[in-house]
């Protein structure tokens, strides 16, 4: 079953976490944060364990990479997570299916950027909660190519001969339910924090965080496919209203995310479509 299946990470984050592992004694959480949270997978491994190994003495759901870290410890970290399955080396015999889940890595960590830099201009409570949210908003479509790519295949396929197909119909034309479901229901299943769960179920449109969320996943999804995607000007006059910037504004500050954004696109092997240069590089657009 998926929910017990083990979770496979990047090529590139093993990597990392082994050059930190050879200098412990100088590794800062900072440091294993920035990494983790560049792998929606990985960060689902760490956020799994935690919730699963703590004390009754805790109540309180761990909810972002930092307070994780901070509760475990740095060397009992590196002793468990010493041996992950590289995600290149699990679908080693599908170049395809390999690149469809490394896009849809590479599109979650821009959707967590950019909700991070909307979450801290709102004085969110915990814009790390929010990006931490939006890494995982399309966690089901990364496993979906992991585990079962010929029905990820067929759902993209669906939707590029049929242009107004939307995700969910295509979703329940192939695979009989939502992803979002599934999606929901592995939340329960590997007793990830409630507060995630809310934070990426987008029928909570009254909350302002799901909605920063939501418009961080779409914006993501949208560019991916071409920074003159038709959906782009909705998703930012959506940003504006969120941010109370105008539409131009709103604008310039999701491309000056995006272009910070694409200089990581090393970290996937894929080239998500080059955003135009932001006019307001030298500072964030402020309204």
């Amino acid at each position: 079953m998926l929910s017990s299946a083990e979770l496979p990470v990047l090529a590139r984050t093993i990597a990392e976490l082994d050059v930190l592992r050879a200098d412990v004694e100088r590794v800062t959480t900072a440091h294993v944060v920035d990494i983790v949270m560049r792998d929606p997978l990985m960060t689902v491994k760490v956020l799994q364990y935690l919730q699963q190994h703590r004390s009754r003495r805790r109540s309180a759901d761990i909810t972002t990479i930092a307070h994780a870290l901070m509760m475990l410890g740095l060397a009992p970290f590196f002793a468990h997570f010493g041996k992950p399955l590289a995600l290149e080396a699990r679908l080693d015999a599908a170049p395809y299916a390999l690149h469809g889940a490394l896009r849809v890595m590479s599109r979650a960590r821009h959707a967590a950027l950019y909700a991070h830099d909307w979450a801290q201009y709102r004085r969110d409570i915990d814009p790390e909660e929010v990006m931490v949210a939006a890494l995982l908003h399309d966690l089901s479509e990364m496993l979906l190519w992991c585990f079962a790519p010929e029905l990820a295949l067929e759902i993209g396929d669906r939707q590029r001969r049929d242009r107004a197909l939307r995700s969910e119909a295509a979703q329940l034309e192939v695979i009989g339910f939502r992803l979002i479901d599934l999606q929901l229901a592995l939340v329960q299943a590997w007793q990830l924090p409630q507060l995630l769960a809310v934070l990426m179920d987008e029928h909570h449109t009254h909350n302002a965080r799901v909605l920063n969320v939501a418009h961080a996943a779409a914006l993501a999804r949208h560019s991916a496919h071409g920074w003159d995607n038709l959906a782009l000007p909705h998703d930012y006059a959506q940003i504006g209203r969120l941010l109370g910037l105008s539409q131009e504004h709103a604008e310039q500050r999701a491309l000056t995310v995006a272009f910070e954004a694409s200089g990581e696109r090393d970290w996937y092997g894929v080239a998500l479509p080059t955003p135009p240069y932001p006019d307001a590089l030298q500072g964030r657009t402020a309204g």
